[in-house]
C-alpha cells in the first residue's frame, strides 16, 4: 500500500468518526426542546458543511498522482483539522449547554 493510500485510508476514518459523531448530535437534536433544537440543528449544518469540504479535499487527494499527492496533503490536513475540531467544540458546546 503506498503513503497515499495509507494517508487517504485514515482521512477516510476520520471522517466516518465524524460522521457518528455528528449522528449522535442529530439524535439528541430530536430529543431536544424546540429552542435547544434550534441551536443543534446550526450546530449540525456547519458540521455537514464542514464534512463535505473535507470529502471534497479527500476526493482531490485521492484523484492526484503518486508524485502530486503531498501538494495537495496540507489541504486535506487543514480541512480535517478544520472539522475535527468543530466537531470537538460544537460536541463541547451543545453538552454544556442543555445539560441537565
Amino acid at each position: 500500500m503506498s503513503t497515499k493510500d495509507a494517508y487517504k485510508q485514515k482521512i477516510e476514518a476520520e471522517i466516518e468518526r465524524a460522521q457518528a459523531k455528528l449522528a449522535d448530535l442529530k439524535a439528541e437534536a430530536k430529543s431536544s426542546a424546540a429552542d435547544a433544537r434550534i441551536q443543534y440543528d446550526k450546530h449540525i449544518e456547519e458540521l455537514e458543511d464542514k464534512i463535505d469540504a473535507t470529502k471534497a479535499k479527500l476526493k482531490e487527494l485521492g484523484e492526484a498522482s503518486e508524485d502530486a499527492w503531498e501538494h495537495l496533503k496540507n489541504g486535506a490536513e487543514s480541512a480535517w483539522s478544520t472539522l475535527s475540531n468543530a466537531v470537538r467544540d460544537s460536541a463541547a458546546k451543545l453538552k454544556e449547554k442543555f445539560k441537565d
